[in-house]
């Protein structure tokens, strides 16, 4: 572990390799696990507000799902989160074929709104965990993304590098600039 700022950050995320590999898992993060995506107060009040400009790309279970249980729950943890269709499948998730996809991000992608998905999502596999004075920044590791630790090992893509675009809309360009040089430096001892 490290610090950084108000951040203390494992090393795991400068260790490990990581490239999501989409052909292999098929998307399984959206549509498997017991829980929603975590988010945020602020990210609660952003699904309220683009929901209108999503729902006609979802499923009808999804809508459905949102309709009955809201743009968001809160989790049996307390925490915010993104409703499950049937404690499954995210609501937000769409279908290419037998891929699962974010369907805020499709929206996102066609200049429908400007807002790509919960940062929770962009991040993984790193997760962060808020406290009062400091944020945890982990690994997390699910046996649903090894082909994207065995691609990114083949690629040599460290996590924090997969995820760059993610970590500098959670913590900011100088922040990550700082990740940059650990990570450079904890290369060369390798």
């Amino acid at each position: 572990m490290f610090q950084l700022g108000k951040t203390i950050v494992s090393e795991e995320i400068l260790e490990k390799e990581f490239v999501c590999n989409l052909t292999a898992c098929r998307g399984a993060c959206c549509v498997d696990g017991d829980a929603g995506a975590p988010l945020s107060k602020e990210e609660t009040q952003i699904l309220e507000e683009i929901y209108p400009k999503v729902k006609p790309f979802l499923r009808k279970e999804g809508i459905e799902a949102i309709e009955a249980q809201g743009a968001w729950v809160k989790g049996e943890d307390g925490d915010f989160e993104t409703p499950l269709i049937d404690g499954k499948d995210c609501a937000y998730v769409i279908f290419d074929g037998k891929t699962a996809l974010c369907g805020i991000e499709q929206v996102y992608n066609q200049g429908i709104v400007t807002w790509k998905k919960p940062v929770s999502c962009h991040l993984y596999p790193i997760r962060v965990k808020e406290f009062s004075d400091f944020s945890a920044v982990n690994y997390h590791k699910w046996d649903i993304c090894s082909p994207a630790c065995s691609l990114g090992k083949e690629l040599e893509v460290p996590v924090y590098k997969f995820v760059k675009e993610a970590l500098v809309r959670k913590f900011g360009q100088e922040w990550y600039q700082e990740l940059e040089k650990v990570g450079q430096e904890y290369q060369k001892g390798r």
